[in-house]
């Protein structure tokens, strides 16, 4: 009866890997959809800024320029009006004149108002000229004043063609995001697929061994696998074991594009328990990292490239099972393998 029920366990379905690396793409979506949404934020901030400027100083030159032609159209006004009274005088001058002329048919006054006559017609010829040099700044304030609505027209279309590519780059910037959502989701799907099939070798490999397991998205060593306690060099068995990971490992190497960034990270792990002051590491921590390092020594030096490597090392801050009993801490003790992206 015992022997029925162990292989009704060993013939279940375990969909819990399936369900954690379903869970870890939909987080890497929503990472990257977040971060294309600040470079986004970004694009559009630099734009409106630029935008904003343009339009500021746009503003000040119109400012300006409403200043200068109101200030030109006073002072036509102005000459206008001394026009207008220099016009009066002239006028005035020839009734002047005229009476004058009259008085000039009379014998007993032609002596007398022929000097008379003289200064008025002096007068008048100055007035004309005044008059002259009157029209002719007018004429020169109408030239400005056309010269100015000119340059108000080409500062519109200045803007008009800013607001133009305002809105290009927007309809740039939203057609890049799509794009790199399209790709970011095709690396993702890709390096899953990847994932899930270097995990399956793996257990292909390392299917006989109780103390190599699958927990999330991670596949793990007992640190019993690999070393000795307290020691950070891996002891003949570990090595017999990661060389058959390493293959793996190059096996992988070779069948992922080298356009996706990946690395297996290796984590080290220990249980709660001090080291003793005699040993060569000094806390959990140092002896965490230690491990892992080796580990990641002995896979290079087993033909996997650097540059997909890292190694890290957590001490006995990320436990797997509570409780200070033995078998606790010893499912706490390990070295996990992580394939992630870089």
């Amino acid at each position: 009866m015992a022997l029925s029920r162990s292989r009704r366990r060993s013939g279940a379905v375990d969909y819990w890997p399936g369900f954690v690396d379903a869970m870890a793409t939909l987080l890497l979506v929503i990472i990257f959809l977040l971060s294309i949404f600040m470079l986004a934020q970004f694009f559009l901030s630099q734009e409106i800024t630029g935008r904003d400027t343009v339009l500021n100083r746009l503003n000040a030159q119109i400012a300006e320029l409403t200043e200068l032609l109101a200030l030109e159209r006073a002072t036509g006004q102005e000459l206008q009006s001394r026009l207008a009274t220099l016009t009066s005088s002239l006028e005035d001058a020839r009734a002047e004149q005229e009476r004058l002329t009259g008085l000039l048919q009379t014998p007993d006054t032609e002596d007398t108002s022929g000097s008379i006559i003289a200064n008025l017609e002096d007068q008048v010829d100055e007035e004309q000229a005044i008059s002259r040099e009157a029209l002719n700044q007018v004429e020169l304030l109408n030239q400005q004043i056309s010269a100015l609505r000119r340059q108000i027209a080409a500062l519109e279309d200045a803007l008009d063609a800013s607001e133009t590519r305002d809105r290009e780059s927007q309809t740039r910037i939203a057609d890049l995001g799509r794009r790199l959502n399209v790709a970011l989701a095709q690396r993702v799907q890709e390096l899953s697929q990847f994932r899930s099939d270097f995990f399956g070798r793996l257990r292909q490999i390392l299917s006989q061994r109780s103390d190599i397991r699958v927990v999330g998205d991670r596949f793990v060593f007992q640190s019993e696998v690999l070393f000795d306690s307290g020691a950070a060099d891996i002891n003949p068995g570990g090595s017999a074991e990661l060389s058959r990971l390493a293959e793996a490992v190059i096996e992988l190497e070779a069948a992922i594009p080298s356009e996706i960034n990946w690395v297996i990270r290796v984590d080290g792990h220990t249980d709660s328990r001090p080291l003793s002051g005699t040993g060569l590491y000094a806390t959990n921590w140092e002896l965490s990292t230690a491990r892992a390092t080796s580990v990641v020594r002995f896979l290079i030096n087993e033909g996997v490239s650097p540059e997909h490597l890292m190694a890290a090392g957590f001490g006995e801050f990320q436990p797997i099972a509570e409780g200070e009993d033995d078998e606790s801490l010893a499912r706490n003790r390990r070295i996990e393998f992580k394939l992630t992206e870089r």
